[in-house]
């Protein structure tokens, strides 16, 4: 089959009709082909041809691409949102089929000591094998009370994690009327799961969730916990996931265009794979993103897996993704993110009755997990961006990258707040980046120092992007990075 000739014919067939059926091309082509074959071949042009390609029995039916439109929030769902965020407790029902889950597996009590006993090991195994050097981990929770220990310990946290992703989307205008989402590496579905929870807080928006894990175990406990907690509803259809390996990119029977596709705590562990290979997996799955659609990838905060998020997304962006947040390359730049470790937090959950249950022992801190700290990226092919900006010629900022010429003077940067307080009680401490920074660079503020002129750096969000005005700067050697010290004489505002 003559790639060039199947795209060319497709184009001509779709100027001419709004849809047709894909094994009618066969015909038109000088050497036939199967429609899987076709599709597999089209499948890198839909985009460029502005063509959607929906699976129908053993055909494909090809049809002009209309993108979806935007949900916006209304005041009640806004505060439905904020209300919904503020409550920490996993649902009643999601924690009850979790414990009802663990007994159903173990075939005893949920209190029962050999179960806890078990349960115990089993996370302290995950963890012991998470703080392993990234080329030694195994990270494997597919089977037995791997899984269980799982459900127990990282699931709600990561389950409400994901409610705060969903809130920063549908407030940033990124959510759909209808959608489909696609998650990969979904374990026992915290993101359907989440995803159908949170759009309890919506009057209309639809959502149609397919998923892909290869673990059997996983898959099954995702089915348990969809048919007996409530987050499943009549606007939220959850498909059974497909077993599969999230590297095959070109399986047939994922839907062809996804407007979010969302890699939840999985490319982490992936260490056995080269950056670059990860990132031809994210660009395989980039192929089927609608053209105004997301890509969330998303990974614990702990210094390698998130500094190797930073790499990965710039890969990312050098291959075609544009990054929409949290990062904004102020100056048009690319960053150094070898040494980028950012993250962002949440308040922490309360802690499940089964963490209760479980920390009725002499180190009860080993089986709580309640804190959210977690690093994103958020990609698009559309080259949108949550922030921009134009520095005008009179504000006379200076590019992070050349803080080390200006080593004891005062000057004025624009950046943004990459983190939460790293300080202690005696001084706020904030990454900052405006994405040209060779060498870290801290905003420091002694509390001391603290006043309305310089208040911004506290309030301002994660992400959020601030003028930082006659600040000093100081070389630290022993991190090798640079701090911008903040006096009462600094002004810091957010940028308009």
């Amino acid at each position: 089959m003559d790639e060039k000739q199947l795209v060319s014919t497709v184009k001509y067939v779709a100027s001419a009709r709004p849809a047709f059926q894909l094994s009618e091309i066969s015909a038109y082509l000088d050497k036939p082909a199967t429609a899987d074959q076709m599709y597999a071949a089209l499948l890198p042009h839909l985009d460029a041809l502005g063509l959607e390609v929906t699976k129908t029995g053993g055909d494909y039916q090809v049809r002009r691409s209309v993108p979806a439109p935007a949900y916006p929030l209304n005041a009640s769902e806004e505060e439905r949102i904020g209300s919904y965020l503020e409550d920490r407790s996993l649902p009643p029902d999601l924690e009850e089929a979790i414990a009802g889950y663990i007994a159903k597996k173990t075939g005893k009590d949920r209190d029962d000591p050999v179960v806890l006993g078990r349960l115990r090991q089993a996370i302290v195994a995950q963890k012991d094998d998470y703080w392993k050097p990234t080329g030694k981990r195994s990270l494997r929770y597919t089977k037995g009370y791997s899984v269980l220990g799982y459900l127990a310990y990282h699931f709600p946290v990561y389950f409400m994690q994901t409610r705060h992703l969903l809130a920063e989307l549908a407030r940033d205008g990124l959510l759909k009327r209808e959608m489909t989402v696609l998650d990969l590496g979904s374990g026992p579905g915290v993101v359907p799961l989440a995803i159908a929870d949170f759009w309890q807080n919506l009057d209309s928006a639809k959502a149609e969730v397919w998923s892909v894990e290869r673990s059997k175990e996983h898959i099954e406990a995702f089915g348990y916990l969809a048919q007996h907690s409530a987050v499943s509803g009549s606007r939220v259809i959850l498909h059974p996931p497909l077993e599969a390996d999230i590297a095959d990119t070109e399986n047939p029977l994922l839907p062809h265009r996804a407007d979010l596709i969302v890699f939840s705590n999985v490319l982490n562990e992936l260490a056995g794979l080269p950056v670059e290979k990860r990132a031809e997996i994210v660009m395989g799955y980039a192929r089927r993103l609608a053209p105004n659609g997301t890509i969330l990838i998303v990974e614990p905060a702990e210094e390698v897996t998130s500094t190797g998020l930073r790499v990965l997304s710039l890969a990312l962006k050098k291959r075609g993704l544009s990054i929409y947040a949290p990062c904004t390359f102020v100056w048009g730049t690319n960053c150094t993110p070898d040494r980028c470790w950012s993250f962002t937090s949440a308040p922490p959950i309360r802690p499940t009755r089964v963490m209760e249950t479980l920390a009725t022992c002499n180190e009860s801190f080993r089986y709580v997990n309640t804190d959210i700290k977690y690093s994103y990226v958020m990609l698009r092919k559309d080259g949108k961006a949550r922030q921009s900006c134009q520095i005008s010629r009179d504000m006379r900022a200076i590019r992070l990258s050349k803080v080390h010429l200006n080593t004891g003077k005062k000057i004025t940067v624009i950046a943004a707040k990459m983190s939460g307080d790293l300080g202690d009680d005696k001084t706020h401490v904030f990454r900052i980046c405006d994405g040209s920074a060779e060498k870290p660079v801290f905003a420091v503020l002694p509390r001391f120092h603290a006043g309305p002129a310089n208040e911004a750096v506290l309030s301002a969000g994660y992400g959020d992007l601030l003028v930082f005005q006659n600040i000093l700067v100081r070389y630290n050697p022993e991190h090798d990075a640079f701090n911008l010290f903040i006096t009462r004489d600094s002004n810091v505002t957010l940028l308009k």
